[in-house]
């Protein structure tokens, strides 16, 4: 890829609370250049050659089909995209990389096989590596000779990884570890020839290890029967008294929680990305349905109802991409910054994805609820061919719903990102306290009647009012939790309010930049009034979710007059212009049935 230039301001993780961006500044679809077209194209052919033409067999995970095809998204270097070339990588962008992902999107359950031998699976032994193991695992993982796992979850610790009970012991000459322990859950354990493995050396230090799949004492379970994503395989790992050299352990003795939680950054952005890239194929699926499908002497996409449903699955993926891409952009400027300070590519990489963290969870968790909506949706428009497993409208639906649980529960990762924002308003890299209490003195002043003209400037004061209106209740939780009169971790009700508001600002923030950056574009697939209607029904909905949500916290903790005084800024701050959102959906519906599936 061609040289990109190291912006001279990166915008922090979490930092698009408080501080505005411009259009200019985010990437959106519409910048792909010519290179990565073609890289799309060659994702696009082999999903439609190789991928869609074998779902039956990937379904029923039959003749070894999914080795089989890993093997060849190696040869194509898809498996190395975002590996370094001293191993036999790509070295592509991080933009590159979420066009690969999002192609994938619609995969079934290959994606699962891909993600997580390209993600979890290789990520580890990149970030954490020794150069010798680097050498010696990732060439083969690359093209695909080699396969990975990942190895964390065990059956009394999912989401509190650290409890896990599986232990490693140092022999008496220091040569080897015996692992004992069980793992559970595990992605590609029926066929992967690499496991990454946490265990706790001598019972307490937290480690993580690389084994390979000819260890004696290495054992698996059966196939796991599973809701969804059947046609990937997820077996239980057993360790009795298996030896593991040394020199596999991977990173330092005792800080394994870091190669879990930072592989698991990069795979919560991957999981949003592709998720996306699935919704945008059930949008198809349920508007060539919807086209087809008479009653009443008319296609049923005529129908209002149908229209409602065909508008919100595009709205909410369009917004989603907006997000991602933004994002995408981001974690591309942060690695450019640290590799020219001097950082690895591996180093880089890391840093970029640890730096938005909170970023990654966001887009997991509207990623695999957007998608979630759009599978339900699109089995209630094709009806009771919907609910038969002989159509793709079903398997679309079982597979959806295993996105909302792993690479962290939605949750947790809603919880992580509160968790994250304060974190890092204590350590002093982020500024909150100022705006907040900038928030705090508005309460108290009357409002500005100075009229503005301009284009998307509701737009602009809605997405300035939604920062103050998460000032305003997250600095109130805070005051009270210094003032001893809260604990936030017992209050997790009020962090899933605070979370859900800043999902909604951050995605709305940006699709409204990709909008107004469309906008200045004469040349775009759809006229702008599509655009603009898509962010203004976004906006208008965003905004009510918004004052719920403060309501609900505020009144959580604060009573009497000083609630009388945050609802008083709760009004203040959710001042959105009403939509004719039924207008607004059918002209975004006519859009994507006269395309007949997705137009943006």
């Amino acid at each position: 890829m061609s040289d990109i230039l190291v912006p001279t301001d990166v915008l922090q993780g979490g930092e698009f609370l408080i501080r505005d961006t411009q259009p200019e500044d985010v990437f959106i679809p519409e910048d792909f250049n010519e290179e990565q077209l073609m890289i799309k194209q060659m994702a696009v052919d082999f999903l439609e050659q190789e991928i869609f033409p074998n779902m039956d067999k990937i379904e029923k995970q039959e003749d070894n089909i999914a080795t089989k095809l890993l093997k060849r998204t190696g040869e194509l270097g898809l498996l190395g995209a975002h590996m370094p070339q001293a191993y036999g990588g790509v070295e592509f962008d991080t933009n590159t990389n979420t066009i690969i992902s999002e192609v994938f999107g619609p995969a079934g359950s290959f994606i699962v096989s891909f993600a997580a031998h390209t993600g979890i699976g290789m990520l580890p032994i990149l970030y954490f590596g020794t150069e010798a193991q680097k050498q010696k695992y990732l060439p083969g993982l690359i093209s695909g000779d080699l396969k990975a796992a990942y190895c964390l979850t065990e059956p009394g610790s999912g989401s509190d990884a650290l409890a896990a009970k599986t232990r490693a012991d140092l022999s008496a000459d220091g040569s080897h570890y015996k692992l004992n322990g069980q793992k559970m859950w595990i992605s590609n354990a029926g066929f992967a020839d690499i496991f990454i493995v946490f265990a706790k050396i001598g019972g307490d230090k937290f480690t993580g290890f690389i084994v390979e799949r000819n260890s004696t004492g290495l054992t698996f379970g059966a196939e796991e029967d599973k809701m969804g994503i059947k046609g990937s395989s997820t077996r239980q790992v057993f360790f009795e008294n298996v030896s593991v050299p040394a020199d596999n352990v991977l990173g330092e003795i005792g800080k394994g929680h870091l190669i879990a939680f930072n592989a698991l950054n990069i795979g919560r952005y991957k999981l949003g990305v592709m998720c996306l890239g699935g919704s945008k194929k059930v949008v198809e699926m349920a508007t060539r349905y919807a086209n087809e499908r008479y009653q009443f002497n008319q296609p049923i996409g005529e129908f209002g109802a149908i229209q409602h449903k065909l508008a919100e699955m595009a709205i909410r993926t369009f917004a989603g991409e907006s997000t991602v891409y933004r994002t995408s952009q981001l974690m591309q400027d942060k690695k450019s910054e640290a590799e020219a300070e001097g950082k690895t590519f591996g180093q880089a990489t890391l840093e970029a994805a640890e730096e938005y963290a909170i970023e990654c969870s966001i887009l997991k968790v509207f990623g695999s609820e957007v998608t979630d909506y759009c599978v339900d949706e699109n089995v209630q428009i094709h009806g009771g061919i919907g609910f038969s497993e002989e159509y793709p409208a079903a398997r679309a639906y079982r597979d959806s719903r295993i996105n909302r649980i792993y690479e962290g529960t939605n949750e947790i990762n809603r919880l992580l990102m509160v968790d994250q924002l304060f974190k890092r308003a204590l350590k002093g890299q982020l500024d909150i306290v100022g705006p907040a209490w900038a928030v705090q003195k508005e309460l108290t002043s009357m409002p500005s009647m100075e009229k503005i003209e301009g284009d998307y400037v509701e737009e602009q004061r809605a997405i300035a009012d939604f920062k103050k209106i998460i000032l305003m209740t997250a600095g109130a939780g805070a005051k009270m939790q210094m003032d001893g009169k809260l604990n936030l971790k017992d209050e997790q009700e009020v962090l899933m309010n605070c979370a859900d508001m800043l999902i909604d600002l951050f995605v709305a923030e940006s699709l409204l930049l990709r909008v107004q950056k469309l906008a200045e574009r004469s040349e775009k697939p759809q006229p702008q009034e599509v655009y603009d209607a898509m962010l203004q029904v976004f906006l208008h909905d965003a905004t009510a979710r918004m004052a719920k949500n403060a309501t609900d916290a505020l009144a959580s903790f604060a009573e009497g007059d000083l609630l009388k005084t945050f609802l008083m800024g709760v009004k203040r701050f959710t001042k959105y212009p009403p939509v004719n959102v039924k207008e607004k959906r059918r002209l975004i519906a006519k859009a994507v049935r006269e395309a007949n599936g997705w137009c943006f």
